[in-house]
C-alpha cells in the first residue's frame, strides 16, 4: 500500500506527497480508556485494525473486554460489542505486552490541572516510562502517538526523551513519535471521529507521518502536517477559542437584557455572517487594532455596560490587550538601539489614508519623544497632497507632536526609507516592498507577516512568529 510522505519544507502546514511503502492496517494500542481512549479503541477497530486497549484501573479494562462503554457516550456501546465480537478489539493491564504486540501506540491518559495551576503530566511520565522499557527488548520500527493536551514540548521533551533514556534508542530513527489532537466533544465523540473538521499530524519523521495519515486516511485522505510543538499549541488554542466565544455570548446575552433585547436574537443574526464574523478574517497573528470603528465601539460598549451596573470582563480587557501589542512593537524597536527608524504603513490599514487611531502611531509617537530620528512610506499617503486631509485627525492630544512633524518625515520611495535606517518597522502588507526588505542589511521588524521564511532579511523579527 502507498501512502503520502511530507517532503520537508520551510513552514510545513499541509504536505507536499511523494509515494511510501506502509503496512495498511497497522495494529494499534490505546493506552488510557477514558472518554478519548474508549472512543479511539471503538472507532479505530471499525476502521479495520486490531485494537489492544490498556488501562490500570480494571473496571475500564472488564468493560472493554466484555464489549462495554467504561463511560457514556452516545453509540459507543454498539461500536465496542461489534469489535469484540470480531475480535478486533481486547484490553489489558500489561503495558509491556500490548505494546509488544502492536505496531502503534496511542496514548490518551489524563492530564489534569496541577497545584499551580498548570498542566499535570504525571501520568504521561508514567506511560513513557512503561513504554520505553518496552520498546527496549522490542525489535522493529514502533511509533508511539501522544493525543492528550499538553503544554507545546512536551512530546519532544518529556515523551521522546524518557522513550529514548528507557529503551536505548533514537527518535525518529528507531522509533517514531508523534502528536495528533483529538477534537472530540463529548456526547458526539464517535460522530466528531468519522467527521473531524481536520487531521492534524505532528511527527517527527516521514516513515511515522505517513503510517499516522494511514491511520486516518478512511475519515480524511488530507491530513495537516505539521511540526509537534504547532500541533500541541492547537489542541489548546481550539479550547481557549471555545471558552472566549462562550463567554463573549453570554457577555452580548447580559449586555442585551439590560436593553430590553434578547441576546438569542442578537446572536443568532451575528452568526448568519460566514464572511467576517465565522471565517479566518481577523485570526492571525499581526499587529493591534485600530481605525475609526474598532477601539471607539470597543470602549461603547463597555461604557453602555457600566451605566446598566454590568460586567463584562472579556470586552473590557479588549483595549488592555490591544495596548499590550502596541507595546511589544514598541520593545522589539527598542531592543534593536537604532536611532534611526523607518516605517513602512502610516493608515490603520493598508488601502486608506484613515490616521485614526492607528496603533502605528503610537510606536512613532513615544520613539520620537525619546529623540529617534524617524522616516516613512504609506503608499497612500505618500501621493501628492495625501497627508493633509488625513492629519486633522491628529491634532491635539498625545499624537499632536508627531502629527506636526510627520508631513516632513514622508519619503515617496520605500527604498529610500529602507536605505536610511538603522532598523526598519513593516506595518502594512504591501508585497511592493518586499525585495527592498529582503535586501535590507539592519534589522526588520515585521508587524504584519509581509516577509516569509525565503524572503526575509538576516536580521529578522515577526512580532508573533
Amino acid at each position: 500500500m502507498t501512502i503520502a510522505q511530507p517532503i520537508e519544507t520551510g513552514r510545513p502546514v499541509r504536505a507536499k506527497f511523494v509515494p511510501v511503502v506502509i503496512d495498511e492496517k497497522p495494529a494499534i494500542s490505546v493506552v488510557g480508556l477514558g472518554y478519548v481512549g474508549a472512543v479511539s479503541c471503538g472507532c479505530l477497530a471499525g476502521l479495520g485494525h486490531r485494537i489492544v486497549g490498556v488501562d490500570i484501573d480494571p473496571a475500564r479494562v472488564a468493560a472493554i473486554v466484555e464489549g462495554r462503554a467504561p463511560i457514556h457516550e452516545a453509540e459507543l456501546d454498539d461500536l465496542l460489542a461489534e469489535a469484540v465480537a470480531r475480535g478486533r478489539l481486547s484490553a489489558t493491564s500489561d503495558l509491556a505486552a500490548a505494546v509488544a504486540g502492536t505496531d502503534v501506540t496511542f496514548v490518551s491518559v489524563g492530564t489534569p490541572t496541577a497545584e499551580d495551576g498548570g498542566c499535570d503530566t504525571r501520568h504521561i511520565a508514567a506511560a513513557a516510562e512503561a513504554i520505553g522499557v518496552a520498546l527496549r527488548s522490542k525489535a522493529g520500527f514502533h511509533i508511539v502517538v501522544l493525543r492528550c493536551s499538553v503544554p507545546p514540548g512536551t512530546t519532544h521533551g518529556l515523551m521522546a526523551r524518557r522513550l529514548e533514556q528507557l529503551s536505548g534508542k533514537a527518535a525518529g530513527i528507531d522509533f517514531g513519535i508523534a502528536f495528533v489532537p483529538e477534537f472530540l466533544r463529548e456526547g458526539a465523540a464517535v460522530h466528531d471521529f468519522h467527521a473531524p473538521a481536520r487531521t492534524v499530524i505532528g511527527a517527527s519523521d516521514a516513515r511515522t507521518a505517513a503510517t499516522v495519515s494511514r491511520i486516518f486516511a478512511p475519515i480524511d485522505p488530507d491530513p495537516m502536517l505539521t511540526e509537534i510543538e504547532t500541533a500541541e499549541l492547537v489542541k489548546y488554542v481550539d479550547n481557549v477559542w471555545h471558552a472566549t466565544k462562550v463567554c463573549f455570548a453570554n457577555e452580548v446575552g447580559r449586555l442585551a437584557k439590560s436593553l430590553g433585547v434578547d441576546g438569542r436574537d442578537v446572536m443568532d443574526i451575528f452568526v448568519r455572517d460566514t464572511k467576517l464574523n465565522l471565517s479566518p478574517c481577523y485570526l492571525k497573528p499581526g499587529f493591534a487594532y485600530g481605525g475609526s470603528c474598532l477601539p471607539k465601539e470597543v470602549r461603547a460598549v463597555s461604557h453602555i455596560a457600566g451605566l446598566h451596573g454590568l460586567r463584562l470582563p472579556l470586552v473590557e480587557s479588549l483595549g488592555r490587550s490591544n495596548a499590550v501589542q502596541i507595546d511589544e512593537a514598541l520593545r522589539m524597536v527598542r531592543a534593536t538601539g537604532a536611532r534611526r527608524v523607518g516605517v513602512l504603513g502610516l493608515a490603520f490599514k493598508p488601502g486608506t489614508d484613515d490616521l485614526r487611531e492607528s496603533p502605528i502611531l503610537e510606536v512613532m509617537a513615544a520613539l520620537l519623544a525619546e529623540g529617534v530620528a524617524l522616516s516613512a512610506h504609506d503608499s497612500v499617503l505618500c501621493r501628492p497632497g495625501g497627508i493633509d486631509r488625513p492629519l486633522q485627525a491628529l491634532r491635539g492630544g498625545a499624537l499632536a507632536r508627531l502629527a506636526a512633524a510627520l508631513p516632513q518625515m514622508l519619503a515617496a520611495d520605500p527604498a529610500s526609507v529602507v536605505a536610511g535606517a538603522e532598523a526598519v518597522i513593516v506595518a502594512h502588507p504591501d508585497p511592493r516592498w518586499r525585495p527592498a526588505l529582503a535586501a535590507a542589511r539592519v534589522p526588520v521588524i515585521d508587524l504584519v507577516g509581509l516577509l516569509g521564511p525565503d524572503t526575509a532579511p538576516r536580521a529578522y523579527h515577526g512580532i508573533g512568529w
